[in-house]
């Protein structure tokens, strides 16, 4: 009875998957599922055949046989088992180098689904926080935490970018994941063929609050679309650079959120690391540092370029407060005793 109840036991957990990537709901989590299966196939030429030898040939020429008459002990080479042995092999690399080669530019994340011909795309913007997703519709002005909604039938082109660490933006049953990156915008082009309500998650690990990282995707009709729209705009608060600021502040299974307005170009800031009023933009220091920094003088400006410290959390998750960094006493130490301070050839070099 104990392997019948174990095997009970194992279908009994596992019958709380969800099989999205094997039965995938739109084109490009279709093309990706055919892609997997094509390679399994592939490969299980290789695998079939190993294990059936693993079990043949051990009983077949197993030392206690009583029949020896097709041992030859002189045999050294036989030029079909070498064709066999390295061409199957070299002909399923050459299948799935084709196959991988054709997939990966139809499949290219940052390809516009223009070709399928399917209406008018719908932009997102998704910024991942800790440990939340803000999704922000900039054509419809309005935004939500931990829901997707997305019309059925029409393409989805994101936008992403994250707050702080890496994230990876999962949708299993439409498509591939893309990473989200601080200072950093990737894209990812997705679809729903169907209407319906797809789990999705960060799948990408990014601290304490990670397994909670999670949201829905409703996929729905023109029309449903459209009353969703206008409920977030009837319900949502605005979002600024103020209410940002806040949902920024680092939180555990966050509930599902609306805002009924977004202030312009305030995604590109997140991009750039500066919603903040008193934080220089990551491209403005770019450009500072390509043009040779700002010398000595730009020491006490220090702060103005700090993008972590304010968001500093513990191993809990919960936010704490650092010291403020203290520049000014460095340049003031730097004037008044300017050898004790060049220590490196890089501080020589500013010195002189």
């Amino acid at each position: 009875m104990t392997k019948p109840l174990l095997a009970m036991a194992g279908a009994l957990a596992l019958s709380g998957c969800q099989y999205h990537v094997l039965a995938p709901s739109g084109w490009v989590a279709d093309q990706e599922r055919n892609l997997l299966i094509i390679s399994t196939l592939l490969m299980l030429i290789v695998i079939l055949p190993v294990l059936f030898m693993a079990v043949y040939f051990p009983l077949r020429y197993r030392a206690d046989r009583e029949d020896l008459s097709d041992y030859d002990p002189g045999f050294t080479h036989s030029s079909k088992l070498e064709v066999l042995v390295w061409g199957v092999p070299i002909l399923i690399i050459v299948g799935l180098g084709y196959f991988t080669w054709i997939y990966t530019h139809r499949l290219d994340p940052y390809r516009p689904l223009d070709h399928l011909e399917a209406g008018e795309p719908v932009e997102v913007q998704a910024v991942s926080l800790d440990w939340k997703w803000l999704f922000i519709y900039p054509e419809l002005g309005v935004a939500s935490v931990n829901e997707l909604a997305v019309p059925a039938g029409r393409p989805i082109n994101f936008s992403l970018t994250s707050s702080t660490v890496m994230n990876t933006l999962s949708i299993p049953a439409l498509g591939g994941m893309v990473y989200s990156m601080a200072g950093m915008e990737t894209k990812l082009h997705l679809i729903a063929d169907h209407e319906g309500t797809y789990p999705g998650r960060s799948a990408h690990y990014s601290g304490p609050g990670f397994s909670q990282m999670t949201f829905d995707t409703l996929a729905m009709d023109d029309a449903g679309f459209d009353a969703w729209v206008a409920r977030v705009k009837a319900e949502g608060a605005p979002l600024n650079a103020e209410s940002y600021l806040a949902l920024e502040i680092p939180s555990i299974d966050a509930p599902v959120s609306y805002y009924g307005s977004v202030s312009e170009g305030l995604f590109d800031r997140i991009v750039e690391l500066c919603v903040a009023e008193d934080t220089v933009c990551m491209g403005d220091m770019m450009m500072m540092d390509m043009m040779g920094g700002g010398g000595l003088q730009g020491i006490p400006n220090v702060p103005f370029y700090e993008y972590d410290r304010h968001r500093a959390i513990d191993g809990f998750g919960n936010p704490i407060s650092l010291p403020a960094p203290e520049p000014k006493h460095y340049y003031e130490a730097f004037l008044a005793d300017p050898d004790k301070l060049c220590r490196t050839p890089l501080d020589a070099k500013a010195k002189s």
